[in-house]
């Protein structure tokens, strides 16, 4: 399955690795965005087939992000990047529309959570880890 990747990451470095990583599959990344505000602009203009959203980035974090997201098309599965998977990160993910989380110390899981995303995606509120 050819997959477009919206990627919404603050920093540059982080993009690289992200991008470096779904790469080596036939996934294209068809846009990237720095911040929330950017991210959601892109999200409406380009209709990826998944997000993959920092959870903190400057002046809207990842979380805002997702909800301003999943009001626009909720079936487009989201994950969070996160450094921290606190049971209050999860919830609040959870309520946003977020249906996975990735920790960054283990950026290649993304790749098999995105494809455990997409394929259980049907609006369940149950977040694949």
């Amino acid at each position: 399955m050819n997959l477009r990747i919206l990627v919404v990451e603050d920093s540059e470095t982080t993009r690289r690795i992200i991008r470096a990583i779904l790469e080596t599959s036939e996934w294209k990344i068809c846009g990237e965005a720095k911040n929330g505000r950017a991210g959601i602009a892109q999200f409406k203009k380009l209709r990826p087939d998944v997000v993959v959203i920092d959870v903190s980035m400057p002046g809207m974090s990842g979380i805002e992000t997702a909800r301003a997201m999943s009001k626009t098309d909720p079936l487009v599965p989201l994950i969070l990047f996160t450094l921290s998977d606190t049971k209050e990160i999860y919830e609040a993910a959870r309520d946003a529309g977020i249906c996975a989380l990735v920790s960054k110390e283990h950026a290649w899981d993304l790749v098999g959570t995105i494809e455990s995303a997409t394929a259980q995606r049907s609006g369940s509120d149950q977040l694949v880890q």
